[in-house]
């Protein structure tokens, strides 16, 4: 990787966000390297006063102490909201309703309800400063599905969507940012364990064959889990029913005379 893309990265982050009408962006913080890497990139599109960084622990959180730092290191306004309230509240009420069915809670249902939380709370906020939210997903966790299917792996835009964590960790350190963070050994903060350690393989082998189609290993279970994963990759699966659809036809048309009228909404929620 050269200077010349993160470049091409920051401008595009300044672009979309222009085209979109946007007052900023709002990037959930995590006090990882990928929310840290995305934010810098948007600090220096748009200015430090236009980045809002959210904090949202789930009761307690090991690395808010990381997640206040970024934050403090990149000079952004931020807040921190505790979503541990409406989590519970949403178990509770999901439980309730799946044991009347005579059905447990499993897991995937009490993991997957905070990041999408999380988002739900990204969009509030983001809705009520006219911001857009900033995904910071990588190429290397979407490939094998380690994201949360509307949680995490969403957004308005995504400047890392296609770097791998390694690559992640080579732009943080061309924009200067401290060695401790960007090379961070990633972890959910909770089960004590690594990402690397729960996926069953290093980042550094899932990037080779990324990159280089250097089978290791764990070649296997990498395509494996990738296979599965799929579904989250594609976002909704719509039904081609090839009827007249006129917007589809003239949207060109549409847009040029919308312009021409100043009739473009500045609504971006």
């Amino acid at each position: 990787m050269n200077k010349k893309t993160m470049i091409n990265v920051i401008e595009w982050i300044k672009g979309y966000v222009k085209s979109a009408y946007a007052d900023g962006v709002v990037i959930g913080m995590s006090g990882g390297k990928d929310s840290l890497v995305v934010a810098k990139l948007c600090t220096v599109a748009l200015g430090n006063d236009k980045v809002f960084g959210v904090i949202m622990p789930n009761g307690e959180m090991k690395d808010i102490s990381d997640a206040l730092e970024t934050c403090k290191l990149l000079e952004i306004p931020h807040t921190v909201v505790n979503i541990n309230n409406s989590y519970n509240a949403v178990l509770e009420s999901i439980g309730e309703s799946l044991k009347s069915q005579g059905k447990a809670m499993t897991d995937v249902t009490t993991i997957n309800t905070a990041p999408r939380l999380r988002m739900t709370t990204l969009y509030a906020i983001a809705g009520s400063l006219n911001y857009l939210v900033a995904n910071t997903s990588n190429l290397s966790e979407a490939s094998v599905g380690y994201t949360t299917k509307w949680g995490d792996n969403v957004g308005d835009f995504s400047p890392i969507a296609n770097f791998t964590k390694s690559e992640v960790c080579e732009l943080g350190s061309m924009l200067g940012l401290p060695d401790k963070l960007v090379n961070k050994v990633p972890s959910d903060g909770l089960s004590g364990q690594s990402d690397e350690d729960k996926l069953g393989f290093s980042y550094a082998e899932l990037d080779r064959f990324i990159r280089y189609g250097e089978k290791g290993k764990n070649f296997q279970t990498i395509l494996k889990k990738h296979k599965t994963s799929g579904h989250k990759r594609e976002g909704v699966v719509k039904y081609n029913y090839n009827e007249k659809n006129y917007f589809n036809r003239n949207v060109n048309s549409m847009n040029k005379e919308n312009n021409s009228n100043n009739e473009i909404s500045n609504n971006i929620d």
